[in-house]
């Protein structure tokens, strides 16, 4: 007797309540799932399952074997596949999600050299600030940027994002540079709404986070949308500094009020919980991971 099959086919039995459901999922006919769980029982010497002509239902006995039986075939399914995986290329779809401007800015370049290292992998990946559910939706991984809320899944930071007010050079000679963040208050700004509180700038003063409140006439849900106002002479932007690289690094904008940044916001890879990792989604976190070692190429250079 094939004790695993037997076991295997009463957890089948348990979980689609019938023997030709179980049959169905197992890749068999009714008639032989019977026989597996019989078998079983008779290895058992106790009867798991009451049978009539229309229904199945378990005895105590099978419930109690089944509630020991589910996690023991579960963690057998993940050693097997781990011992697979150790001599098999990793292979398969990876369904992630990530921010709109970082992913579009900055992670479509390694995701791209990521797929040209694991050809055997396809990425099929979401772009968009709304905060998906990965498991309810189906994805296998996100980038989040900034503070985490969802303490159900697994997080390895990859790198940090400064957060950095910047304007026109052209602006700022007309309305002078700025000494302290109290200053702000008397000059426009360029509000992004997708920060959590709109109208008030973080900033970091001794030592503490402060938030200071910001006024202005123009606002956008995007902060490429923020830093063209900035170039363009509109007044101040709180922008990430990856968004903000390519006009400091032409000089098309200045930082401002270094001094008091507030503390960065942290990149951070999460997936769901599980006894096994995918191969597939471990090597994508590890390249990325690899990627965004020290300092992020979006603060260098400026």
């Amino acid at each position: 007797m094939n004790r695993l099959a037997c076991d295997r086919m009463f957890a089948a039995v348990m979980e689609t309540g019938s023997f030709t459901a179980a049959a169905d999922k197992m890749g068999t006919t009714s008639g032989q799932a019977s026989k597996l769980v019989s078998r079983l029982e008779a290895a058992l010497g106790v009867l798991l399952l009451n049978r009539t002509t229309r229904t199945v239902s378990a005895t105590e006995a099978g419930q109690a074997y089944f509630h020991r039986l589910r996690p023991l075939l579960d963690e057998f399914d993940s050693l097997d596949a781990a011992v697979r995986e150790v001599t098999q290329v990793p292979r398969g779809r990876v369904r992630l999600t990530a921010p709109l401007n970082f992913g579009g800015m900055e992670l479509t370049p390694i995701l791209n050299d990521f797929a040209l290292r694991w050809p055997e992998i396809g990425l099929d990946v979401t772009f968009s600030d709304r905060l998906v559910n990965l498991v309810d939706e189906g994805f296998d991984m996100a980038i989040r940027v900034g503070r985490l809320e969802d303490s159900s899944m697994i997080a390895r930071k990859l790198c940090d994002v400064r957060i950095i007010i910047v304007a026109a050079p052209d602006w700022l000679a007309e309305h002078g540079d700025l000494q302290t963040p109290d200053q702000i208050a008397a000059h426009a700004c360029i509000l992004d709404t997708n920060f959590r509180d709109t109208e008030r700038w973080p900033f970091r003063i001794d030592g503490k986070a402060v938030a200071v409140p910001v006024r202005g006439r123009l606002r956008y849900s995007n902060a490429q949308a923020c830093i063209s106002a900035a170039e363009a002479g509109l007044g101040l932007a709180c922008v990430p500094s990856f968004v903000a690289r390519d006009a400091l690094r032409a000089g098309r904008v200045r930082q401002v009020l270094r001094d008091f940044e507030p503390e960065p916001f942290s990149v951070h890879a999460l997936y769901p919980h599980s006894r096994h990792l995918a191969a597939k989604v471990r090597v994508l976190v590890d390249f990325l991971a690899e990627r965004y070692r020290g300092t992020p190429p979006w603060d260098m250079g400026w």
